[in-house]
């Protein structure tokens, strides 16, 4: 048999080498299969490393008198969840195994994003203004035509790029393939339920293609627009991306669907009350209390519940998925330890708070 590509099939082949060649060019420094794992076990870190930070802003808030502040964070929290372990099915799917549960996983805070430019740092403290700018900065669209950024990126959105051009320039080099890991390791949306978005289980490039999609598309919008592209996909609701989810808590105000990008919300008016949210001590930390003092002790057992979280979730994404249905009780026992920190007193007005920090089991 001719293995040669026929006369009409040449101009097509030469197209691929050039797409080829311009994936190549825009990796950065994604130059091999290792290094693109390696920044997959990235994107983990990155979605994981906004969850306390919305956790802390949620948990402050009264969920009666600002009910849609709450309802808000509270979808985005599930949805970046959700982002999380489409990154390790991705990974996964590429023959890595996403690490989830060690020390080195774990930020402290106030952190940068893992390999961000370091424009800013993310805090754990009560929902305010000046913790939804914050906010508004992790999840903030890429800028028209702004470049891939493997490294030291702008928007989360360009990090992302990079991978995806990273993704098709070694599937495409590769013999075979590089989507070769265990099907068995991908978790599905059988396996666990959280809300708008779909858990997508990754076998290709394609599914790794629209898994990333959906990531940037949730969280900043898609081709220059506020919407959530999810919601065309799976028939549900209108949905904007969390960028602008956020500006509307911030400017008290719902977007419309035709509202472009650089404007502000011109829907109807919100109820966000700033004042009425408990008043947690930024970035607490465990040696802030005397050991074995009650502070200490509520703090320690709130990280331990933390770690035994994040290890079912580990568990889950290397070859164990039906476990993450475990995880659902230690996030509600995640929160009652928060309420129970957020609503004790430590003097000058202030609260004491979860910590998010390593300990041991």
């Amino acid at each position: 048999m001719n293995k040669h590509p026929s006369p009409d099939q040449m101009p097509r082949r030469r197209q691929q080498l050039l797409f080829v060649e311009t994936d190549f060019k825009i990796c950065g420094s994604i130059t091999s299969i290792d290094k693109l794992r390696g920044h997959l076990q990235t994107a983990i870190e990155i979605e994981h490393s906004t969850i306390p930070t919305y956790l802390c802003a949620l948990y402050s808030i009264n969920a009666q008198s600002n009910s849609f502040a709450y309802q808000t964070i509270q979808s985005i929290v599930m949805e970046e969840m959700l982002h999380m372990i489409l990154a390790a099915n991705i990974l996964n799917a590429i023959g890595g195994s996403p690490a989830i549960n060690k020390p080195e996983f774990i930020p402290e805070y106030p952190t940068y994003l893992p390999h961000s430019d370091k424009a800013f740092l993310v805090p754990l403290q009560k929902l305010s203004k000046d913790t939804l700018t914050i906010f508004l900065d992790i999840e903030k669209p890429k800028k028209r035509l702004a470049p891939p950024e493997a490294d030291n990126y702008k928007t989360i959105g360009q990090f992302y790029d990079a991978i995806k051009h990273a993704l098709r320039y070694f599937d495409f080099i590769t013999p075979g393939g590089i989507f070769t890991g265990k099907k068995e390791r991908q978790v599905s949306s059988h396996h666990y339920y959280g809300g708008g978005g779909k858990l997508i289980p990754i076998f290709g490039l394609s599914d790794a293609i629209e898994a990333i999609n959906e990531i940037i598309g949730q969280g900043e919008g898609m081709n220059g627009s506020i919407i959530d592209p999810d919601h065309k996909f799976f028939d549900e609701e209108i949905e904007y991306a969390h960028y602008f989810r956020f500006n509307e808590i911030m400017l008290a105000r719902r977007y419309q669907p035709t509202d472009a990008p650089q404007d502000p919300p011109s829907g109807s008016p919100v109820q966000v009350n700033w004042d009425d949210v408990l008043n947690m001590q930024p970035n607490p930390k465990m040696k802030d209390y005397p050991k074995g003092s009650e502070l200490w002790n509520k703090t320690y057992e709130f990280n331990r519940t933390y770690i035994t979280l994040l290890t079912s979730i580990h568990d889950a994404c290397n070859g164990n998925p039906e476990l993450l249905m475990k995880a659902i009780p230690l996030m509600y026992d995640l929160k009652y330890k928060a309420l129970d920190l957020m609503n004790t007193p430590i003097g000058n007005g202030k609260t004491a708070g979860p910590s998010f920090e390593y300990v041991p089991l």
